[in-house]
């Protein structure tokens, strides 16, 4: 479920203090509309710079996610927006990133931000995953395989975003260094099979219009898709659509029954392979 987002206005002064010893005295707030992790989600700018701020209580249920993007943040260079500053202080967790430019990512056939994201996701899958705490990928699809051996093709070492949302890839055509592209919310960060963020990717590009087949092909422009056995593939189908149609179920709003037509799509089309 989405968490209740409120403004920065209603921090606790203490807490709105210990932000502004980091930003100077805020001219800017600009509510974010995308995400569903954070309390406060915001760009801010003062005389000094411009910050994209996340946060949340640090007793709520996931105030773990807020620690987990801290600690990810040194390791996700070329990948995700530097993370500037932390501040816990009044029961609040804040995170304050590097402000990216740009766009979110145009999953649909034909756009051109699409090799820009595999560029990334290639990128992504030749970074080492860092020695720190992280859920694996068997466990969290545990519940939703179709047959309890078919987890081990989730397992593995190598460091996965696994929300492939394409609110959280921000394209900027005018980066430095040619890396356009960039991932951001960490959340759900998790350590698995190298080709399993390729799949989150195909369920999104489906989501958006793909056929099957032609999401398949994008992902094969990542080489750690290569490496996926068949039996995999349709392992990892079968265990998204049931997970996604649990959650529409659940939470039946116009995203979550989209992502349950697409898993069911993919699903149906790994069937008959």
């Amino acid at each position: 479920m989405a968490t209740i987002r409120i403004g920065l206005d209603r921090l606790p002064p203490a807490a709105r203090t210990a932000v502004e010893e980091h930003t100077g005295p805020l001219l800017t707030v600009e509510e974010a509309a995308e995400g569903f992790n954070s309390e406060i989600a915001a760009r801010v700018t003062s005389t000094t710079g411009t910050w994209h701020v996340k946060g949340l209580r640090t007793d709520h249920p996931r105030a773990w996610t807020q620690r987990r993007e801290a600690a990810l943040a040194p390791f996700l260079t070329s990948l995700a927006p530097a993370l500037r500053w932390r501040v816990e202080t009044a029961g609040w967790d804040l995170l304050g990133f590097e402000a990216l430019g740009g766009h979110h990512a145009d999953y649909t056939p034909g756009s051109p931000d699409l090799p820009e994201v595999a560029a990334l996701l290639r990128r992504l899958s030749e970074t080492p995953c860092p020695a720190i705490e992280l859920r694996h990928a068997e466990q969290r699809l545990k519940r939703y395989a179709a047959h309890p051996d078919d987890r081990r093709f989730f397992a593995g070492t190598h460091l996965l975003h696994t929300d492939l949302n394409n609110a959280n890839v921000l394209v900027d055509e005018h980066a430095p260094g040619g890396d356009r592209a960039r991932l951001v919310d960490w959340a759900w960060a998790t350590r698995g099979a190298a080709w399993l963020d390729a799949g989150y990717w195909v369920i999104w590009l489906i989501a958006a219009g793909h056929t099957p087949a032609s999401a398949e092909r994008w992902a094969t422009q990542i080489p750690s898709w290569h490496t996926a056995p068949t039996e995999g593939i349709t392992a990892f189908a079968a265990a998204n659509h049931t997970l996604w149609n649990e959650i529409s179920t659940a939470d039946p709003t116009p995203w979550t029954q989209r992502l349950a037509i697409a898993t069911t799509t993919w699903h149906e089309h790994r069937k008959g392979i």
